[in-house]
């Protein structure tokens, strides 16, 4: 059985849905685990630490070693308690995944800025201030991973949505400079986009059906991957009722112009310079500046 001996995982958003899922199975996989949850509403609102321990006592209950921390990551001095709470107990943290989320969907016509700003601050924020409180604990120990939670809304786009997508696609370009930069100090950063049948997604519009084979456990899996010992870096795996995919972004061959371009040219040889048929994923910005430098 693959297994997490030795190390130590914070998952945030834990006292439910996903997050209790990849908390209680890195558990039973022998990992120590810090439960963080806040406790509050799907939308944010309210708090309580009954969550996070329900959680910790189910793992103990099992045989695991696991704390909790009822912090919300959208406060900088929350985020920073998470990893001492950990260092406090354990010493050391392997594995960050940041999972908590909220929702506040409207239309952008109807969104409030202050909703669209809380959106962010939860997902997006709240994953970097997780991980920039973590970063240095992984420098100095020499290992580490993290895995951030994306969405297809971020991927793709979903009607009402737009605070939501802008900060989980904000994730995947988080993640495409964390796995440059943490490379020589083996810290692997990667990326879930989940579909699960969650108190986030049960007023989606799912056929009952469907809700009840998108089980949060069947997500776990790909993010116990994403962040064991032996996980790629800069990965986005798509999971769902038991389907999993690796999603890139890519780009088409194109087609170079020359210094005369003009809009024009441009019309013209659009259809060549939309042909997707030999498009190809890059590892970094260099390697598109590159390609843009010797096109012919």
């Amino acid at each position: 059985m693959i297994n997490f001996e030795g190390k130590v995982a914070i998952v945030t958003g834990s006292g439910a849905g996903l997050g209790r899922c990849h908390a209680l199975e890195l558990a039973r996989r022998g990992a120590k685990v810090v439960v963080n949850d806040l406790g509050g509403s799907v939308d944010g609102s309210g708090g309580s630490s009954d969550a996070a321990l329900a959680v910790v006592e189910e793992i103990k209950k099992a045989g695991g070693e696991a704390i909790a921390n009822g912090a919300s990551v959208s406060d900088r001095k929350g985020a920073e308690s998470i990893v001492k709470d950990a260092m406090d107990a354990y010493g050391r943290v392997d594995i960050l995944i940041n999972n908590a989320g909220i929702l506040r969907d409207k239309s952008f016509a109807k969104v409030s800025l202050d909703d669209f700003e809380l959106v962010l601050s939860v997902h997006l924020l709240g994953s970097v201030y997780c991980s920039k409180a973590v970063w240095p604990v992984m420098r100095e120990q020499g290992y580490g991973r993290i895995v951030m939670t994306t969405s297809s809304s971020g991927l793709y786009g979903n009607f009402g949505q737009s605070n939501y997508g802008a900060a989980k696609l904000g994730l995947v370009g988080f993640m495409n400079t964390l796995k440059l930069e943490g490379a020589s100090k083996n810290i692997h950063v990667n990326t879930i986009a989940p579909i699960a049948g969650t108190r986030m997604t049960e007023n989606l519009g799912f056929p009952e059906e469907v809700f009840k084979s998108l089980k949060p456990e069947l997500v776990t899996p790909a993010v116990l991957f994403l962040c064991h010992e032996d996980a790629p870096t800069g990965t986005i795996v798509e999971a769902g009722a038991g389907y999993y995919a690796k999603v890139q972004v890519v780009e088409g061959k194109g087609v170079k112009l020359g210094g005369d371009a003009t809009l024009e040219s441009f019309t013209e040889n659009w259809e060549k310079i939309s042909d997707m048929s030999e498009a190809t994923p890059f590892n970094n910005g260099a390697e598109v500046f590159i390609k843009l430098a010797t096109a012919e």
